[in-house]
């Protein structure tokens, strides 16, 4: 947690559910994310993440349940919050024909900016486009697009961006940007709610949820969820190779050793500690499916 104050959250989400006729994209979802934080939301293509995101920013209702942002309905109350939430789509919404500097001055326009050119060079530097600001879009690289999406959503300053897999086909130089820049708004105060099906992303949020087919399997910090996993130990000793599987080999192997009186003639020993994709992936294969037919574009 970065500047997350307990008991002040800025999503609430209570038993949301989402259906497309007999498809149901959102089965019971409960959540919070403190506001200063950086939340992730963990899953694979069709788990419900943007479906989420879309009643969050208040483009979709739902279909069941209760959901606040800054206390406030997005769908209900949608002019008090467009000027306090900033959404970053899967998909660019820039347009091609014009200029950087001209898609991030007709953002401003809309949210009536003040002094908005120098807002348009601030977001525009933040995101490292200067030097670009005058080209056409459709010149652009899909990495480029990110990040002048991203310039569009931050003009009027957000208290919570909410961002649909947005590092999605860029390559890992710039994905490490992005998370730069993601950091830096948390410390400055924001909330970043983040979609992503990248296990190295995942880390780095203060917060995170694993969703599979519209449920949420868990939701806690990297580091607690990480301690759900397991180690495999090897020792060998005498000759022969011995395999236990431990929870926290730390504390546990000196006690392992002596039950099994392997202190003497020990030879080697191997460690291989569950990552997160493996405790992910368990997790998953725990849960059955329900649906075998879900609408990708809806979810």
């Amino acid at each position: 947690m970065v500047n997350g104050v307990a008991g002040q959250f800025a999503v609430e989400i209570k038993g949301l559910r989402k259906s497309y006729g007999k498809i149901e994209a959102l089965r019971g979802i409960d959540l919070t994310v403190e506001k200063g934080t950086i939340f992730g939301l963990l899953g694979a293509n069709g788990a419900g993440k943007s479906t989420m995101i879309r009643i969050l920013v208040g483009s979709s209702n739902a279909s069941g349940g209760e959901v606040k942002v800054l206390g406030l309905s997005p769908f209900h109350d949608s002019h008090k919050l467009r000027h306090r939430i900033g959404y970053m789509p899967q998909l660019p919404a820039l347009y091609d024909d014009l200029s950087a500097f001209s898609n991030v001055l007709f953002f401003c326009s809309a949210h009536g900016i003040d002094n908005p050119k120098q807002r348009v060079k601030e977001v525009l530097e933040f995101t490292n486009l200067t030097a670009r600001q005058n080209d056409a879009v459709i010149g652009f690289s899909g990495g480029m697009k990110q990040r002048l999406s991203l310039a569009c959503a931050l003009v009027h300053q957000p208290d919570v961006l909410f961002l649909d897999e947005p590092t999605a086909g860029v390559d890992p130089k710039l994905r490490e940007q992005f998370w730069k820049h993601f950091r830096e708004l948390a410390q400055q105060g924001k909330t970043i709610f983040v979609s992503t099906h990248m296990m190295d992303e995942a880390i780095l949020c203060d917060r995170l949820a694993i969703m599979n087919q519209g449920v949420v399997l868990v939701q806690d910090t990297p580091k607690n969820i990480m301690q759900m996993g397991h180690s495999q130990v090897h020792v060998w000793s005498g000759g022969q190779e011995k395999v236990f599987a431990i929870e926290d080999y730390r504390a546990q192997l000196p006690i392992l050793l002596r039950e099994f009186n392997l202190d003497n003639g020990v030879s080697r020993i191997e460690i291989e500690e569950d990552t997160l994709e493996t405790i992910v992936l368990k997790l998953l294969n725990q849960t059955k499916p329900e649906q075998s037919e879900r609408e990708a574009n809806h979810v």
